[in-house]
């Protein structure tokens, strides 16, 4: 069971009706002569849905049991990624909208952590930080550097990125995955 200040740490995952929901946000409420509240926004991990809850100090929170794995990234089809849990061999997929913007930087033989609820994949979880190779950039225009030049690439899985003028084809570059942002050439 968890309590109120449980509620509070985003990312923590819930089990509502039977389902898996983390949270996204969460709002302590505590009025003069009433019981403390919060009021949550949770996304359901399975489905990607939305939902808005609030929790009183009488309510019983029940938290979602889940467990990791690691797994190799396969391919994509169509909406679905492909990919190999690497302890049993299984292969699993999961759909474009559950995985956000992680599948901007999924790439063939990618090692990621699996979030398993009830021994089913939900949900992955890439490294922060990941190396990609710039397969089309436009040339740079000299005198460009008025403001901080930047320019518009396409990296090895197909996202586009802004990235330093002096980044060219070829190039390989760090990206922080969280953010989706340039970090370093590499």
């Amino acid at each position: 069971m968890l309590s109120l200040n449980d509620l509070k740490n985003i990312g923590t995952i819930l089990e509502i009706d039977g389902a898996p929901y983390a949270i996204v946000s969460s709002l302590h409420t505590h009025v003069a002569n009433r019981r403390a509240s919060v009021r949550v926004k949770l996304k359901n991990l399975i489905t990607g849905q939305a939902l808005e809850k609030t929790f009183s100090s009488s309510d019983k929170i029940e938290e979602a049991s889940t467990s990791t794995s690691k797994a190799s990234f396969l391919y994509p089809s169509g909406e679905d990624f492909y990919f190999m849990n690497d302890s049993d061999y299984e292969q699993f997929a999961l759909n474009e909208k559950i995985l956000g913007t992680a599948k901007n930087f999924l790439k063939e033989g990618l090692e990621v952590e699996v979030l398993l609820f009830n021994e089913r994949p939900i949900s992955i979880k890439i490294p922060k930080k990941i190396d990609l190779r710039v397969i089309e950039s436009p040339p740079s225009v000299r005198g460009d550097s008025a403001t901080t030049p930047s320019k518009t690439v396409t990296i090895e899985t197909g996202a586009q990125l802004i990235v330093p003028i002096f980044i060219k084809e070829g190039d390989i570059i760090k990206i922080n995955t969280d953010t989706g942002e340039y970090v370093s050439r590499v």
